[in-house]
């Protein structure tokens, strides 16, 4: 904790703030690429591992825009899911440590397509899908008993929905890499359970459930707060903001002449004890004007 204190305290301006929010819009850019151009993406964006060797180093990050798969439904209720689970992350865990999960995530999944492509010569072009999954884990660890209706039908807890998909992860790591031992039949049975049963898909099931591990371990000790206690906290920040006067408004404004120290920097002002009410003048007016009496 100390170290990614430290991080914090020096590169925690750097954060962006909702993240989340960008990578739905930048999922729903790659959805109108893969739409309308797809070779858009595969030429010059994906996660590609021979062009990431070759110079093409954006491809570390620019693959992230690659959108759910599946019906414009199933891919809207994805965008929405997704966008709940990070942001009440980032609320939990503030927005630097959430930033860090993410793209540490988003460099393992690199980093393992890479390795994937020395080791076995396979090129493995996919986005995020395990990194999202694995946010499910650290919403499910950070609510377990939170409800949500499964299906939008089913009343049920988190961690039960969490332990479906430690199934889902654990099944994904241990048929990919026993793929060669599987029959057709049993392959293509778990692929319409949305399992691929090969070792490049294991390895990036596998790094995202280690990065899961890792900072569930580093962030155990953030204070955990009920949903309805994060959405309160955010609504009076947030209110809080808004009170706040804008940056390049005066703070001294003379009820006379109406100058500001912006008018002139070497202009005081102070507010007149004799006035009902707060009354503020500029020092060519604090002594001269015709004090406010409330009738």
């Amino acid at each position: 904790m100390k170290f990614l204190d430290k991080l914090e305290k020096k590169f925690g301006k750097y954060a962006i703030r909702n993240l989340m929010y960008y990578i739905i819009m930048l999922y729903a850019l790659g959805f109108v690429i893969m739409l309308i151009k797809p070779e858009i993406y595969t030429s010059f964006l994906s996660l590609n591992a021979p062009a990431i060797l070759s110079g093409q180093i954006w491809r570390i990050f620019t693959y992230i825009i690659y959108p759910p798969t599946g019906s414009l439904i199933t891919i809207l209720i994805s965008l929405y899911f997704y966008y709940v689970v990070g942001t009440m992350l980032e609320r939990q865990w503030g927005t630097f440590r959430f930033n860090l999960y993410f793209f540490t995530g988003v460099l393992l999944h690199a980093i393992a397509a890479i390795f994937i492509y020395l080791v076995w010569g396979m090129v493995l072009e996919m986005g995020t899908y395990y990194l999202n999954l694995s946010m499910f884990f650290a919403f499910a660890a950070m609510f377990p008993n939170m409800q949500v209706l499964f299906m939008w039908l089913i009343p049920i807890k988190m961690k039960w929905l969490a332990y479906i998909d430690g199934i889902y992860f654990a099944v994904t790591i241990v048929a990919g890499f026993m793929s060669e031992h599987l029959s057709i039949d049993m392959i293509y049975r778990l692929y319409s359970f949305g399992i691929i049963a090969n070792k490049a898909y294991a390895v990036m099931a596998l790094v995202s459930l280690l990065n899961f591990l890792i900072y569930a371990s580093t962030f155990r000790s953030v204070q955990r707060m009920a949903p309805k206690e994060v959405y309160r906290r955010k609504s009076y920040e947030h209110k809080v903001a808004q009170a706040q006067p804008p940056k390049n408004m005066p703070r001294h404004k003379c009820f006379i002449c109406g100058r500001t120290e912006k008018d002139d920097p070497n202009l005081e002002f102070r507010y007149c004890s004799k006035c009902e009410g707060n009354y503020e003048y500029c020092q060519d007016h604090l002594f001269t004007h015709e004090h406010v009496k409330k009738s």
